[in-house]
């Protein structure tokens, strides 16, 4: 089996527009669009437009592939897709979150030109409830096989024992005979010739968070003695078990420390590459967390793999709409006809996978009320079972949206949307056209707020919810902690998450994971913040902004705990504190520029403090200071002057100060008086300066690079009130993204400028071929108003040949 990249040198186009471009997938058509307050999508997709995008390619098929098979991989294309072959529909996918393949075998022409096409239709908006992006946003292989060959994922391998370690590895071809051969570290430990059998594995290595162990294995099909076949796959061994006394892989009681992760890339929108997946789990492992929900549709392969490689648990989740809508044009058109056909296709991609240890049957759905929903939810657990018997079924189950929709009281209804954006806006006709059902639970929780976690605490709630729930192997609770402590005895034998939770609530959440064993986890809404869903973690000082539904421009969520330039922030921290992975105080400031100014706050972030003490032109203002730490006490310092000492209360203590440039310093102290750890913020000194600072020196041919650039003053620390618009020019590569976390901004990822946001902005760029870079380098410039231009080098490995 031969895999060749085919994302190369595509032309596209708009329908409607005259002009085309060639251009390298992947490809987000919907961050290159208009954005303004009467586009249909709304505040869900960022206030994006959507449209219908072509891609075409011509590729030449020698006359030898009439006696191969040849298959188009598609990983991801939002939405609606078909695939034309020489004019000729050859495939496509409604969902646009699911890979699949197209057979190409019937409609080539074979020692000739070919021409490949392929349409996405994202037009019809409201879709999604976040942003979905647009086209081929995740890569495209092209495979090449013999007429006989090793299925398509056609090898799988489970498994059966760790100790002493057994795996069974089942292969599916078409004709030939199997042999396998188990490695690692390059050694050959265990072989066999069956297409199912049964290898012992001495000495294993296991596969955990805390050791991603990886092991490959190498089948090989022969016909008449001659291969025809070759297939390597990695895999872990990793047995997970679960019941009423806890999570278990490979026997250990794990806890999961998890992050609900939408699928976009930040200034890259839609946008998947290997690096940008990689670097956002490798973020989350090094801030604390150990597992990932892929919030609400598949994750990419990359992620997957990227998990794989550096140890961290994934549940992937299927989807957020069934048959019942949530937007007027969203999946659940389709859902009925492609469901199992996803199932299949989610599980055939999984299968060797690790870090994937859940499957979740999908976010929210309301279905569930219904008898037809139970039965729904049954079905699905037991056809996933059929397919892959290793690991747990989950879904993210907002008790309340059932509960309320068993009394006509559908989250989604059309005139609960409506009267919620009456109620929220006011008089505000803008922000009501584009209300939607995402808008209306948005702005009821806001409403509610974390009495939320308690919505769901009655009887009658227990009672509609549990068909749903016990068809689950462990059952995820959105929004319902209120139950936790209840189902040791309501429901001994349930084994449940919080798969959705708010992140201020981390300290009793995870008090309560450590003290019930059925509970095995919690999940903060969310780790990592997104495009789309606009405000709904927003602090704001501005008026207009001040409900659960916020208006153009807003751009961004902001309710990650990781801003979508990878910048950790205090809730992480806050976590990492909660979790015992952190043992020295945290220090954060709430903004100090908006002095005397009313802000509105949203339960879906505690805070919209930052890591920093650098507040030029503040001098006077009132500081509202956090320390997270796990201690007794805090004593908080100014340029070594004592600002109080204060009791710590479920891992933290404020402080009020004035403003002066200077360090602030924290130290922590135990119960008897000493001094567990400290911690500083240190204000910029003056001139102020660029900082331009690539993740990587040397980066591969074609290969994507991350560069932080910053404002800071001499001492190197970053200014945070000293914003201003950047100029970003790229040789040597191509700028694929340049922006700020500012979650409130009409400005373009995609046009070279951008204005800083509390100091920081970040540029990512894709290094030409040799062909046309022979100088082997990138030379990054960034300029700004009053700020001295600033220029890094990258340098660029040439192909290998």
């Amino acid at each position: 089996m031969e895999i060749i990249c085919f994302n190369n040198q595509w032309t596209y186009y708009k329908e409607g527009r005259e002009t085309s471009q060639i251009l390298d997938l992947p490809h987000d058509a919907m961050i290159e669009e208009r954005r303004s307050s009467d586009n249909p999508g709304g505040g869900a997709v960022a206030f994006f437009q959507g449209g219908i995008y072509v891609y075409e390619k011509n590729f030449s098929v020698p006359i030898s592939w009439q006696e191969k098979c040849i298959t188009f991989e598609f990983e991801g294309i939002y939405k609606n897709s078909k695939v034309y072959i020489n004019g000729q529909e050859a495939g496509g996918r409604p969902y646009g979150y699911i890979g699949f393949y197209v057979n190409a075998d019937n409609f080539l022409k074979y020692g000739e030109e070919n021409t490949i096409r392929v349409v996405a239709d994202n037009a019809e908006l409201p879709n999604s409830r976040w942003y979905s992006g647009s086209g081929i946003y995740r890569p495209v292989n092209l495979i090449i096989q013999n007429k006989t060959h090793i299925d398509i994922e056609g090898v799988k391998i489970s498994t059966l024992a760790y100790s002493p370690a057994k795996i069974l590895v089942e292969t599916a071809s078409n004709g030939g005979e199997i042999a396998v051969a188990i490695s690692y570290d390059g050694k050959i430990i265990a072989t066999g010739n069956s297409s199912s059998i049964e290898l012992d594995i001495p000495n294993a290595k296991l596969w955990s968070d805390q050791a991603p162990n990886l092991y490959q294995c190498h089948v090989t099909l022969t016909e008449n003695d001659t291969i025809v076949d070759e297939v390597t796959v990695d895999f872990g061994i990793r047995l997970v078990k679960w019941c009423n006394k806890g999570l278990y892989i490979n026997g250990v009681e794990t806890l999961l420390r998890g992050g609900c992760v939408h699928h976009d890339n930040g200034i890259l929108g839609a946008r998947s590459y290997a690096k940008s997946e990689a670097r956002r789990v490798k973020i989350m492992k090094d801030a604390g967390y150990n597992a990932i929900r892929s919030s609400h549709n598949p994750a990419s392969k990359a992620m997957i793999d990227a998990c794989d490689r550096l140890g961290m648990y994934l549940i992937d989740e299927t989807w957020d709409t069934w048959y019942g809508h949530k937007n007027k044009y969203d999946y659940a058109n389709d859902f009925n006809d492609w469901y199992q056909a996803d199932i299949k296709s989610l599980v055939d991609r999984d299968f060797n996978h690790p870090s994937v240890i859940m499957y979740s049957i999908g976010n929210e759905v309301s279905e569930p009320y219904q008898a037809r929903g139970v039965a729904l939810t049954k079905e699905i657990t037991e056809y996933f079972h059929s397919l892959d018997q290793n690991r747990a079924v989950t879904g993210g189950i907002n008790l309340m949206i059932i509960n309320l929709a068993s009394k006509g009281r559908g989250i989604y209804k059309e005139e609960n949307v409506e009267a919620a954006a009456n109620k929220d806006t006011k008089k505000d006709s803008k922000k009501k056209e584009k209300a939607n059902g995402s808008a209306f639970f948005n702005i009821m929780a806001s409403m509610i707020g974390t009495g939320m976690n308690k919505m769901a605490n009655s009887k009658a709630a227990d009672r509609v919810t549990s068909p749903c729930l016990d068809a689950l192997d462990i059952a995820g609770y959105n929004y319902a902690s209120g139950r936790y402590k209840l189902e040791g005895k309501s429901h001994p034998e349930r084994v449940l998450f919080g798969s959705e939770t708010f992140p201020q609530d981390i300290a009793k959440n995870w008090a309560m994971v450590k003290r019930y064993p059925y509970l095995v986890g919690d999940f903060m809404w969310t780790a990592w913040d997104y495009l789309g869903e606009v405000g709904i973690g927003g602090w704001s000082y501005n008026k207009e902004d001040g409900g659960a539904y916020k208006p153009y421009p807003w751009l961004l969520a902001d309710c990650g705990a990781i801003d979508i330039l990878g910048n950790v922030g205090i809730e992480a921290d806050f976590a990492a504190t909660v979790w015992g992975l952190r043992d020295v105080p945290t220090i954060g400031v709430r903004p100090v520029n908006h002095p005397g100014e009313h802000y509105t706050k949203s339960i879906w972030r505690g805070t919209n403090a930052i890591k920093s003490w650098a507040w030029q032109g503040c001098e006077g203002n009132l500081a509202e200071i956090e320390v997270y730490v796990d201690a007794d006490t805090v004593e908080l310092l100014l340029d070594g002057k004592s600002c109080g000492k204060k009791k710590v209360k479920a891992y933290k203590t404020m402080f009020k100060q004035k403003y002066t440039h200077g360090t602030l310093t924290a130290v922590a102290y135990d119960a008897n008086g000493k001094e567990t750890g400290r911690s500083i913020l240190e204000s910029a000194d003056a001139n102020l300066r660029l900082r331009v600072t690539p993740e990587d020196t040397t980066v591969p041919s074609g290969e994507i690079v991350y560069i932080d650039i910053d404002i800071v003053g001499e001492n190197g620390v970053v200014e945070s009130n000293a914003d201003t618009k950047l100029r970003v020019t790229v040789s040597g590569g191509e700028l694929l993204a340049f922006g700020s976390a500012n979650p409130r901004s009409e400005e373009s990822y995609n046009d070279g400028s951008y204005t800083t946001y509390y100091g920081h902005a970040q540029a990512v760029v894709k290094a030409a071929d040799s062909a046309t870079n022979p100088a082997g380098k990138i030379t990054i410039t960034v300029s700004g108003n009053k700020l001295e231009t600033e220029t890094t080098t990258i340098y660029v490995e040439k192909e290998s040949r």
